[in-house]
């Protein structure tokens, strides 16, 4: 690491150009879609028509699956994987660290002494890995290591082609030997089951007898950096951290707002040419691809699934966004600010419902003002958000996401929903009890150019700044961190949902026999939106006022992940998910610990990130320019020359070399104490945050002034100029 290899890795970018994909686009896309997925068409041709039936159902309504149906199953899966080039299949499983697991097995086993490929419906539906080394928080102590994974035919599966072959990947759920959830995936399974039993159960109330199914429904907009390799390895920060731990601001940034939608470079489009098509491969329907508003930043969005789906799908788009990146000599940062001072990444959680006749719960239609069921399903929206936003807040709760939430790029820390003006007037009249609002219908708007067509205006208009808006038939919850799972934020999206769709029917079905359903329908649903009115906002979330206005109505306002995470272990919180079997207490309890320590451990390898970096790079080449500095002024005062200034500036740059080397020693001392706390998880995080972090802007702020003086050419990390702007 030296200035040296800094210079030679600038030199190389320059040499760089756009990799070609390894044989092309050989097919058309429909041909292309789902070709390593084994989907409804491969089932169909190699299943009998029963068993065929008999998993899509199992698929599509959540059915027990028979015995007899998985060994058909299994064979079939291992015919068409062995075709493709397989010879391993994986359980493929999502632990609580925030990423995706698995073990490989063969399908080979020995027989008489000859090589046979097998897989049994037992194979196919459970596994059986290693559960010790994974976080519990509590739930079990390290050495009882037996768990299981049970496979999700809600998912299908899939292969993972490699250079040297292929690996069929199947989705599963993750429990430990006594049953407890270890995973992200099984309290969202649970928590989609509870969510159509209780809409189901009020749509009866509403009058639809077709309706048999309703599923949740997201689409989640991938944001993500990309960095050249040669700079990424010169920055020994961003390899353990995912962030630069220090770096100056460069004469450019996104001030000129040139890179959102702008022409993407290149070697980009060509990496996000081959992103797009092994994402459409593994049936992931990815959408759109953009630069996004800060330099190096870019978008990728996908066409809206069954939640259980698209969960594992965006876990999958994080993966080949890391490993197409390398191909391209890129290096995929998906952390929530790897940058200071620019905008950092998240990914925009659009949630809606549907049922298994193909209507979206949330599609207000041309007059929402006359959709009694669109009415009702947004009063348990706004009822679910209002009475948990301190979980629906915890959800999205981490260190990565501390450096995003509220700042000029993100929603504020305060959950709160934008409805628009149509739907706000429709919410205000139902409570003055004035009707339902007035009639207005998407209008069109004129571009005062004869050539140009007249567009439809939107119902509502879009507000960047909400955590939780409304916008058009769906609601994006914008404030969910680009590192994150999304099984998590959504499994309490679904359970706070479900619970409020369960109030709405209590209530219905306690008045309706004195009044008429449409009355007691229309009394529950004006009650709902006056006690929670306060939740909607259609404001500037980015500024002072809406905090102080915030306050005032009673909304919680969790500044930072640790005191956001502690509610996961609120009585009202853990009473809710075992009223709705989503989570037991101890399941709660044990994701709110390993939360804690998640955190813990994020800040310490930044300390320690910190702490090397400022010893071992910045502060010797800050010593250099002093010498070499000093060395120069001497000479010249020797012959002769005025230098007060230039002494000025020696002085200020030893000073700010002092205070940098006080910074590192309190760092590291405090760090010590620190990492020896013995107290509660929840204790040990406060600890981190409170001594920790301000230490580790202290130590940055000195280097980040050094950058700015010390000598170029003795400055060994790549700078941000470097870093955002050479692809």
């Amino acid at each position: 690491m030296s200035a040296a290899a800094r210079a030679a890795a600038v030199q190389n970018i320059a040499k760089k150009s756009p990799v070609a994909t390894e044989g092309g686009i050989r097919q058309s896309l429909p041909e292309t879609f789902g070709a390593n997925v084994f989907g409804l068409d491969q089932m169909r041709a190699r299943l009998s028509e029963s068993a065929y039936k008999a998993l899509r159902s199992c698929m599509e309504h959540g059915q027990e699956l028979d015995p007899a149906l998985a060994d058909q199953v299994a064979t079939a899966m291992k015919e068409w994987a062995v075709e493709r080039g397989a010879t391993h299949f994986t359980h493929w499983f999502q632990p609580m660290t925030g990423s995706t697991a698995e073990k490989h097995d063969s399908f080979a086993n020995l027989e008489n002494g000859r090589l046979l490929m097998e897989f049994s419906g037992k194979a196919l539906v459970k596994g059986e890995p290693d559960a010790s080394s994974f976080p519990s928080g509590g739930l079990r102590a390290t050495f009882e290591a037996r768990g299981y994974t049970a496979w999700d035919p809600t998912s299908p599966a899939f292969l993972r082609e490699t250079t040297n072959g292929s690996t069929l990947c199947i989705p599963t759920a993750f429990c430990s030997w006594t049953g407890e959830a270890l995973d992200e995936k099984t309290p969202l399974l649970r928590s989609t089951e509870a969510l159509n039993t209780q809409a189901v159960r009020l749509l009866r109330l509403l009058g639809d007898d077709k309706v048999s199914f309703v599923y949740p429904t997201l689409g989640c907009e991938q944001e993500y950096f990309l960095i050249d390799r040669d700079l990424y390895f010169l920055r020994p920060d961003l390899v353990a951290t995912g962030r630069t731990m220090m770096g100056a601001k460069p004469p450019k940034g996104q001030e000129l707002e040139d890179h959102y939608f702008g022409s993407i470079a290149p070697r980009v489009l060509a990496f996000m040419q081959e992103v797009d098509l092994e994402l459409w491969k593994l049936g992931v329907p990815v959408k759109t691809r953009h630069n996004e508003v800060a330099p190096s930043q870019y978008e990728i969005a996908p066409i809206f699934e069954r939640t259980t789906v698209a969960v594992d799908h965006n876990m999958l788009c994080m993966e080949v966004l890391k490993q197409v990146a390398q191909r391209h000599g890129f290096q995929c940062l998906l952390h929530e600010k790897p940058y200071a001072g620019i905008n950092g990444s998240g990914k925009h959680n659009n949630w809606s419902m549907s049922t298994d006749t193909g209507e979206n719960l949330l599609e207000p239609g041309n007059s929402p003002e006359a959709n009694m069921r669109f009415i009702v399903v947004l009063a348990a929206v706004m009822r679910a958000v209002d009475l948990h936003a301190d979980l629906l807040r915890a959800t999205i709760a981490h260190a990565g996401n501390d450096h995003r939430l509220g700042a000029n790029e993100a929603p504020p820390a305060i959950l709160s929903i934008y409805l628009g003006e149509q739907l706000t007037d429709v919410v205000e009249a139902l409570i003055a009890g004035t009707g339902r609002g007035s009639e207005r219908r998407k209008d069109t708007m004129r571009l005062g150019v004869n050539t140009l067509p007249t567009l439809p205006r939107d119902a509502t208009d879009r507000n960047r700044t909400s955590p939780f808006a409304f916008t058009g038939n769906k609601f994006e919850f914008r404030a969910v961190g680009s590192t994150q799972a999304t099984a998590k934020p959504n499994a309490v999206l679904n359970t706070i949902v479900a619970d409020s769709l369960a109030f709405l029917a209590d209530e219905i079905e306690k008045r309706q026999g004195g009044k008429g359903v449409e009355a007691a329908i229309t009394e529950v649903v004006t009650e709902v939106f006056k006690q929670h009115q306060r939740i909607v906002f259609n404001g500037n979330g980015y500024s002072a006022e809406w905090h102080q206005e915030a306050e005032k109505r009673g909304l919680p306002n969790f500044r930072n992940a640790v005191d956001a995470i502690a509610n996961l272990g609120a009585k009202k919180n853990v009473e809710l998910f075992e009223r709705f079997g989503v989570l037991s207490a101890k399941e709660a309890e044990s994701r709110m610990n390993i939360a804690f320590e998640s955190y813990c451990k994020a800040i310490a390898i930044e300390a320690q990130s910190a702490l090397s970096l400022a010893r071992t790079m910045v502060l010797p080449a800050a010593q250099k320019s002093l010498v070499t500095v000093s060395q120069s002024l001497a000479a010249a005062k020797g012959a002769g020359a005025a230098t007060k200034a230039q002494d000025k500036r020696l002085l200020e740059m030893a000073a700010r070399t002092e205070s940098l080397v006080e910074a590192i020693d309190a760092l590291a001392k405090t760090f010590d104490s620190v990492e020896q706390h013995g107290a509660s998880p929840h204790e040990h995080a406060k600890a981190y945050r409170d001594q920790v972090v301000p230490l580790l802007v202290s130590v940055r702020e000195h280097a980040d002034v050094l950058e700015t003086m010390v000598d170029d050419s003795l400055w060994p990390l790549p700078k941000y100029r470097e870093m955002l702007f050479l692809q």
